[in-house]
């Protein structure tokens, strides 16, 4: 892997991790266009910039990382399991999925789905749940078992997280916030996982090329939060749906 692969495969983690269309189909994209192999190496590095994402929602929620949100934690790890033992119970399986033909299928469905939650769903804002503090512990389990969705690749776990929340009532920017508050919890258990399998692979490593790939995520992904907030202040998820639906007709199209 080049500078060249590290900043451009860091640069989309960092923006796609934390956005509802899916960080992993596009990082399987990027890698066929580039002529990556996925070998233990690039493992190695995917785990960096996952890591340096982890760190940007901690910079962007630095007040929610304290012991005065305990309560928040609970619930942020009662929505964890569901994928946890999913996950781990299913993991050969689930990297047999692992395809572009099903990574661009997922986009299009997921697309629709964020359409079709965006025109039916979502009637009255003044009564939607807009902090999430305020999200129950039920609530945050039936969150949880819609982001299994997300093993498969192309679904997002960001989108599938958020759709699920939309669906219980929860504002875009509650759903969007406790998505990021999630990944925390998933992405260190599925960095420390691949951290076991991998670490020998750290030798046969360029550390260049994974400091510049962990910088350039971290960069990109903390101004992403930042963005994407900004931007739920003022519109809908309707131009993620759109986008998914004509990326992943763009997948077929090229990839078939």
């Amino acid at each position: 892997m080049t500078i060249f692969d590290s900043i451009i495969l860091g640069m989309i983690e960092g923006f796609t991790e934390f956005l509802p269309i899916s960080s992993t189909g596009h990082l399987i994209v990027a890698s066929e266009f580039l002529g990556i192999n996925q070998t233990g190496v690039t493992k190695a590095y995917e785990m960096i910039i996952q890591f340096s994402a982890i760190l940007a929602v901690m910079f962007n929620y630095k007040e929610k990382f304290t012991l005065q949100k305990i309560e928040l934690w609970k619930k942020v790890f009662i929505a964890f399991l569901p994928i946890g033992v999913v996950g781990f119970l299913l993991s050969s399986q689930i990297k047999e999925l692992f395809s572009i033909e099903i990574v661009a299928v997922m986009f299009i469905i997921g697309g629709i789905v964020f359409l079709i939650v965006e025109k039916f769903f979502i009637k009255d804002e003044n009564n939607l749940i807009d902090d999430v503090e305020k999200i129950s512990l039920k609530q945050s389990l039936i969150i949880g078992f819609a982001q299994v969705f997300a093993l498969i690749p192309g679904t997002s776990r960001a989108g599938s997280t958020i759709i699920g929340a939309l669906m219980l009532g929860i504002s875009r920017k509650a759903s969007a916030e406790f998505s990021f508050l999630l990944a925390f919890p998933v992405m260190s258990a599925v960095t420390g996982y691949d951290l076991l399998k991998h670490y020998k692979e750290f030798s046969d490593t360029n550390l260049l090329t994974l400091g510049i790939g962990f910088i350039v995520s971290f960069i990109v992904a903390y101004l992403t939060i930042k963005l994407f907030m900004a931007f739920l202040d003022r519109f809908t998820f309707v131009a993620f749906g759109i986008y998914r639906i004509l990326f992943g007709m763009i997948l077929l199209v090229v990839f078939s």
